[in-house]
Formats: C-alpha cells, sequence, structure tokens
C-alpha cells in the first residue's frame, strides 16, 4: 500500500468526529492462579490489582484520541459510582470532550474481566439494558445537533445497551443527510435498515448472518445487503479470517495481520476509528480497510484493551512494509 503514514497522521490531527453511542467502564481484575478450587471445578485468583478503563463507544473515542484526531464522545450514564469513575477517567488531561446524559432509573454498564497468566479467566457483565426516557432522549438529541455543526463525520457505536432505538438512529441519519455529513455505523444485530445511507457499514460475521437469509451465499447477500440499505462502502469483519470489503462493484479479501493474537477484546472499535479517520482524509477504502486491520492486529497482540496510537501505528506499518 502506497501510505505515507507520517503525512497522514498529520492529516487526521485535522479532522474532527463525532462519536455517539454506549459507553461503558471496563474493570480489569489482575491476578495469579496456582490452584483449583476445592468448592468447584475452577481457578482460584489471587488477586493482585484493579484498575478501570473507558470502554464501549469510549474506546472508540480513546482510539481516535489516540491516532491524533479530535472527538467529541456523547453517551449515557447512570447516577452511580461507576458512572463517576468513567466520568473522572475521560476527563483526564482533558484529552476530548465528553458529553454525558445522566439518568436516574440507568446503570452504568460495567464489563468487569479478570485475567490470570496472561489471559482472561472470566468476564462478568453487571448492566440492565432500557431505553432512555423521552427527556433525556430530547436532551441527547439537543447535545447531537449542537455538536453536528463542528465535524467532519460520525461514528455510531452500537452495543444494544439501551442509547439506540431505531428512531432514534433515523433521526440522526437524517440530521446527518441534511448537513452533509458522513456517518460511519458499528451496529450490533438489530435495526440495520434504520442506518441505510450510511457511509460506512461494519457488522462482525454473526451480527452478519443474522439480518441476511442465505448464509451460504456470503458474497451475493452482503451485495444484496449493501444495496437494500444504500450502504456506501460494507465492510464485514471476519475474526480470524480477517474481512471483506464491498465498495463499488468490487470485494476484496483482507486477511488477518497480527502477528500474534492474545486478546481481541477492543479491536472492533480500534477498525471503525482507524478506518473513518482515513476515509475522511480521501484515503481509498480498500486502503482505509487495510491499515484498520494492521491497526486491530497491533491491538490483539495485547492483553486488555489497549486503545491503538500514533506510535504503535508507525511501528506495526513499518513492519508490514519490510
Amino acid at each position: 500500500m502506497n501510505i505515507n503514514i507520517e503525512h497522514l497522521l498529520s492529516q487526521f490531527s485535522k479532522k474532527h468526529i463525532l462519536v455517539i453511542g454506549d459507553v461503558m467502564l471496563d474493570k480489569y481484575v489482575w491476578g495469579s492462579v496456582d490452584r483449583m478450587s476445592p468448592e468447584a471445578p475452577v481457578p482460584v485468583v489471587k488477586v493482585e490489582k484493579k484498575d478501570y478503563h473507558a470502554g464501549g463507544a469510549a474506546n472508540v473515542a480513546e482510539n481516535i484520541h489516540g491516532l491524533g484526531g479530535e472527538v467529541t464522545l456523547i453517551g449515557l450514564i447512570g447516577d452511580d459510582p461507576d458512572g463517576e469513575t468513567l466520568q473522572s477517567i475521560l476527563k483526564k488531561d482533558n484529552r476530548y470532550s465528553f458529553q454525558y446524559l445522566i439518568e436516574d432509573n440507568h446503570q452504568t454498564t460495567v464489563k468487569t474481566r479478570v485475567m490470570a497468566q496472561g489471559q482472561q479467566v472470566v468476564r462478568m457483565d453487571d448492566e440492565i439494558i432500557d431505553h432512555p426516557s423521552s427527556e433525556i432522549t430530547e436532551s441527547l438529541k439537543a447535545s447531537i445537533t449542537k455538536s453536528m455543526t463542528a465535524v467532519d463525520g460520525i461514528i455510531l457505536q452500537d452495543y444494544e445497551k439501551g442509547i439506540f432505538s431505531k428512531e432514534t438512529i433515523q433521526w440522526i441519519m437524517d440530521e446527518a443527510k441534511q448537513n452533509s455529513i458522513p456517518v460511519y455505523v458499528d451496529p450490533k444485530e438489530t435495526n440495520f435498515s434504520a442506518y441505510s445511507g450510511a457511509r460506512l457499514f461494519k457488522p462482525n460475521l454473526s451480527e452478519f448472518y443474522k439480518n441476511v437469509e442465505s448464509p451460504s451465499a456470503f458474497e451475493s447477500a452482503a451485495k444484496s445487503l449493501r444495496s437494500d440499505n444504500q450502504y456506501e462502502i460494507l465492510l464485514v469483519t471476519l475474526g480470524s479470517d480477517g474481512m471483506a470489503l464491498f465498495y463499488n462493484k468490487e470485494k476484496k479479501k483482507i486477511p488477518t495481520q497480527a502477528r500474534s493474537v492474545h486478546d481481541v477484546s477492543g479491536a472492533g472499535d480500534t477498525v471503525i476509528a482507524t478506518f473513518t479517520l482515513c476515509d475522511l482524509c480521501g484515503v481509498e477504502p480498500s486502503e482505509s480497510a487495510w491499515l484498520a486491520n494492521i491497526a486491530a492486529g497491533r491491538v490483539c497482540e495485547e492483553v486488555g484493551v489497549v486503545p491503538v496510537n500514533t506510535n504503535t501505528l508507525v511501528e506495526i506499518v513499518n513492519h508490514h512494509r519490510d
């Protein structure tokens, strides 16, 4: 690929992206295992430390910030200690604007990963999935409308934790179209049609197959999905098999580029953040997907959710050129 990575990174700093989605708190419990429990056939983890990170849509924002882009994040948290912890993380060093909405009856989503011997032992999700009240929804729309005036692109990051209803998605898509702002979507399993007209639509293979009729005919199903919903670019992530890119009349397979996979957590967040920045800087979709793929591969080499940054991106690009 003929990408001047240093020049591209300088262009990233000129782009401002609005990230809207389900923000979460990632909690890590680190420890070691040297025996099995006498109570059940499970390991006993001796806890050595605990730490917290921004997760979900907030991790997408962290990736954009790490790559030098300007970012505004809009999300919903609960009026609880976990929401306060997430706020303090995102306010650290004034890295970017976090416009959070707090709902009394909403619980901040927490993913707790217990790590031992360099791998994940178990993950526990503490959450209540519900849609915001009509008052919070109107506040959300007001915040989005205000933020749209100064951004180059919008990322919608849906983990189906409640912030997005079909009506809210369609409203955002309509507002973005009226303001000529491209929208990049990382969906879950529902509401595919509500994202009609997206610049990029990036489901994983499981999400893709739950929204097409013929799992055996992947390419034709992908082309139909893209055409029926008027996605400009369809990028299906295939796990260890890489990615499949559908753009114009072309289909390209992009193989996995990780040198060694330790943890796939957060890889999808890195893909959409990197692709969006590249695309907004005028990089061709196939090259944007290639760069997003190797960035995600680099993230998978780390244990835990680790956002990409400019140094790691330069290192991995140079590695694949050697």
